[in-house]
This record gives structure tokens, sequence and C-alpha cells, in this order.
């Protein structure tokens, strides 16, 4: 089995990435600056004997004593609420982390993930959105210090790629979701979650026409093993293509929770994204990857997780 690096490990996909690469009879070295992770993700795995954690800021230099087979970057601040508080942080993550991590798996010949996003993507002027497209990102724009650190990071993924010959995968990733969200972060899901679990009203942004598309936190862990275990170097969509308006989703999110909130509406972020589904055709064809958590069934799960969380 493989030695694996996981930056980001000790936030929301990192965990569940840690965990499940452990299950696969990996050895696991998992690394994260706390700013957004936790380590109470990892308290299922922080002591089995194939696990290490280090805290360490990724946009420093990097040493890891031995052989890695692959470096797999996740470290990234994801949510709105974080990169707005953090922008220069997030610019050197996706920059700075991204080149420092490169230069690991260059110098031990090793795999490298770097994990990009549906944001690089824009507000798109096409849907759904395929690896071919563009996109439509202002790079002066209020969320352009996360769009642009991921276009960025995918740029010098290519760069080492070309220049030397590390072998690399890029997956962008949509809307993701699942237990161990942090209920502060801001995000559409753990937002409505916490206000339908507390009674509050439901805050959606604008007239909740816009659309995402979530994914369900394992199918896309099963997304990153295929990805993995195959050989694509340019990017590949991981995500769910069952696209849903943010009132249907704010509408579903009461029904689950048997909540009495109702919905109330709120102007809309600056460049806030009008549409968002996946087109996985790549990931189908050559990963023979597609998701399989029902909306309502993720949704669920993540009530449950986060009801629990609320009652601590």
């Amino acid at each position: 089995m493989g030695r694996i690096l996981v930056t980001g490990g000790a936030g929301f996909i990192g965990s569940h990435l840690c965990e499940q690469l452990l299950q696969d009879g990996h050895d696991v070295i998992a690394m994260d600056n706390m700013v957004t992770g936790r380590t109470e993700n990892l308290d299922d795995i922080f002591y089995h004997d194939r696990f290490t954690f280090y805290e360490h800021d990724v946009t420093e230099f990097v040493h890891i004593s031995g052989d890695l087979d692959w470096v797999i970057h996740l470290a990234s601040l994801a949510s709105p609420v974080f990169y707005d508080n953090y922008p220069i942080k997030t610019l050197k993550v996706g920059a700075l982390g991204t080149h420092k991590t490169l230069g690991l798996a260059k110098e031990k010949d090793a795999s490298y993930l770097f994990a990009s996003t549906s944001e690089v993507y824009g507000d798109p002027e096409i849907n759904p959105q395929h690896e071919g497209y563009r996109g439509n990102v202002d790079p002066f724009g209020p969320r352009s210090c996360y769009d642009e650190s991921k276009r960025y990071g995918e740029s010098l993924v290519r760069a080492y790629r070309n220049e030397h010959d590390v072998d690399v995968r890029v997956m962008r990733i949509f809307n993701t979701y699942g237990p161990r969200m942090r209920l502060d972060d801001g995000r559409v899901i753990p937002t409505f979650a916490k206000q339908a679990l507390t009674g509050e009203d439901l805050t959606v942004h604008g007239d909740g026409s816009q659309t995402r598309s979530f994914c369900y936190v394992s199918d896309l862990i099963d997304g990153i093993q295929h990805l993995m275990e195959n050989d694509v170097q340019t990017p590949v969509n991981l995500g769910n293509p069952d696209e849903r308006t943010i009132s249907e989703l704010a509408e579903l999110i009461i029904e689950l929770a048997d909540s009495d909130s109702e919905i109330t509406y709120e102007p809309r972020p600056p460049q806030d994204p009008n549409l968002r589904k996946p087109d996985i055709s790549k990931a189908k064809n050559e990963l023979d990857w597609g998701p399989e958590i029902p909306l309502e069934d993720g949704l669920q799960r993540s009530l449950d997780y986060f009801e629990a969380k609320l009652s601590e």
C-alpha cells in the first residue's frame, strides 16, 4: 500500500479522505494549519498506527521524511465566509501552497492530486459546465481570491507536469456536503440546517431561483479514489448533476427537519453565480464514476449530524 500526504487533512473533505485511505490500507500523513480544520474531525483515526498528523501551514516549507507515493493538496479556505475574512491566506494556499506541495511531489517522485473547484467557471454562461469551458470570472472581483487561486493552481500543476514530468491529477469539485461541515462556515446547507433545526427563518439570497448541484461527501471520496486509480492528467469535474434551485433546497430541508421555520429573502451577494451544474461525462467515461446518494438521503444524514452538534 502507499504512503500519502493529505494537506487540509483536518477539514471536512480531508478528514473523510484520510479515513477512507486508512481503510484502504495506506499510510496517511495529514497536514493542516487549523484555520478552518478541526482535530475533532480526526477523532476516529487520530491514534491509528498508520496515521500521522502535523499542524503546519503549507505556504511555508514542507518537509516529510521518507518516501511518498501521493501528495493530495486539499488545503484551502473554501467557504465565502472564511475567504472573505482571509483573502491573502486564501491566495497564498492556492499559489504558495500548491508550489510547495508540487515541489515535494517532484522531490519524492510522488503522484500529485490538486483539489480545484467549480468556481473556476465563475458565473457560467453555459449549463451544465464541462471541463472545456473557460469560465466567466472577474479577476478583481469580490470572490477572486478563491477563484483565481484555484485557476492559478491548475496552471502551476500543468507547468510541473510539462516541465518536470510530475504525474498529476486535477479535480474540479462541485458543491459537496455532509457530516463534519462547520455550522458557521456560511455555506448554504449547514446554514439552512442550523436555521431549520433551531426554528429560525431560512434566509434565501435573492429570489431563490439560482441553482446549485450538491454531491454527498462519500460520493466525492469515491470519485477521488477513481481519479487516483486512473491516469487522466487533465481536469475532471466531480459533482452531482442533480440541479436544484435554492428555494427548492430550503423547502426540502424544512420538510426533512420537520421544522416550523419560514423562508425569508435577503439581497444576493455580489457576483454570486446564477447556475452551477457539472457535466460529469468525462468522469463517467474515463473514470467509470458517478454519484449514487440521492439529495434527500444525504440531507437527512447531514441533518442528523448537525442536530447532534447543536445539542453538544
